[in-house]
């Protein structure tokens, strides 16, 4: 994996690069994009919407720089809503990181009651779903403000968001955080870190060898229990690689599983056993075919809100079927168990398909075509 700079660098150049680079963190650096990616996104889809009449500039402070003075001056004048995007992006993320951690600490709480101030504050631990419902909520109340819409800036977003999520899962998987799926049994680590082909007798023994560990990641108590631990021994065809389905994120970010041999540094960890690049998946998905369709949609409903409800709508089955191969805690509720993600997809799907059912504009139909 790449954690930070260092790795990209030594692993394209195959020679040792400085220590120095490993402050530019990977997973910083894709998120960044993902930002970038998604302000174009929803940018373009304002000024479309502004050429239709359908967004409309309202009078505001503008700050500009006095090219004489070199003071910061305020004056009155027309604002955009294009030009409002980089805040409206803002408060999306810092939304976003709220209720993904809040999200998180409901979804782990037995983990965030032992030691909430890392819990709150770790790298890891974001609850999508968590993100998205706290992020939504901040958004309306900022549209109320500018006087835009809350229907309409739903609908721009919606291609931007999948877009970005799909970036920002890259960064999770490049950096190897932890965000993977079950076990794919069929592929285990050798002691200097690299993956090869295994018999279900190989993940045996590796479940022998490093039980601690795994009585730790599968959260069991006893060896007598490892042999529940969810996996699948799934080879890759010939036509695959081994990677695209059994990872051992060797030199992640945050140092799970167990030691490599001779390496030094820090990162120097590997899984013993290969785990679903689930991150890989999603980014696959949602910037290949989720984000072009839904971009491919956006000048086809005359009803404002019914692109974010199809949004929600592919959003939900997307993550309620990766769920399936997910490392999550589940619910005991008799005869099913979900996971949180499992439960709040559902919810978005239903959703999605009432607003395309019921939701009717106050107003006039809108013309979306331009």
């Amino acid at each position: 994996m790449y954690p930070d700079f260092q790795y990209v660098f030594q692993n394209i150049f195959h020679t040792a690069m400085p220590e120095w680079l490993g402050i530019f963190k990977t997973f910083g650096f894709l998120m960044a994009l993902a930002f970038i990616a998604g302000l174009m996104a929803m940018s373009t889809e304002m000024k479309r919407k502004e050429k239709l009449g359908v967004l409309q500039p309202i009078e505001g402070d503008i700050e500009y720089i006095d090219p004489n003075s070199k003071q910061k001056i305020k004056r009155k004048g027309l604002i955009y809503p294009h030009e409002r995007v980089s805040t409206i992006l803002m408060i999306a993320a810092i939304g976003g990181l709220v209720g993904a951690k809040i999200f998180n600490a409901l979804e782990t709480w037995e983990y965030f009651i032992q030691d909430p101030i890392d819990s709150l504050f770790s790298r890891s631990g974001l609850t999508f779903y968590g993100g998205l419902i706290l992020a939504t909520a901040a958004l309306y109340f900022y549209a109320r403000k500018i006087k835009i819409p809350f229907a309409v800036l739903c609908d721009t977003a919606a291609p931007a968001l999948i877009l970005a999520y799909g970036i920002g899962r890259l960064g999770c998987h490049f950096s190897g955080d932890g965000d993977w799926g079950i076990f794919n049994s069929a592929y285990v680590s050798d002691m200097g870190g690299v993956l090869k082909s295994a018999s279900i007798d190989g993940f045996k023994q590796m479940l022998q060898t490093f039980p601690e560990w795994f009585m730790r990641y599968g959260d069991v108590k006893n060896m007598s229990e490892l042999s529940a631990i969810p996996h699948a021994y799934v080879p890759a065809p010939s036509w695959l690689p081994d990677w695209f389905l059994g990872m051992n994120y060797a030199h992640n970010v945050n140092n799970e599983g167990v030691g490599i041999a001779a390496c030094t540094g820090n990162y120097c960890s590997v899984l013993p056993v290969s785990v679903f690049p689930t991150a890989l998946y999603e980014a696959l998905v949602c910037i290949g075919l989720l984000f072009p369709f839904l971009w491919s949609l956006r000048k086809r409903f005359s009803q404002p809100l019914h692109l974010f409800g199809v949004y929600l709508i592919v959003n939900g089955l997307e993550r309620f079927m990766i769920e399936k191969i997910r490392v999550n805690y589940k619910y005991d509720w008799g005869i099913i168990h979900p996971t949180q993600a499992e439960i709040i997809s559902t919810c978005l799907v239903i959703i999605g398909v009432g607003i395309l059912v019921f939701y009717k504009y106050k107003n006039a139909p809108i013309k979306m075509e331009n």
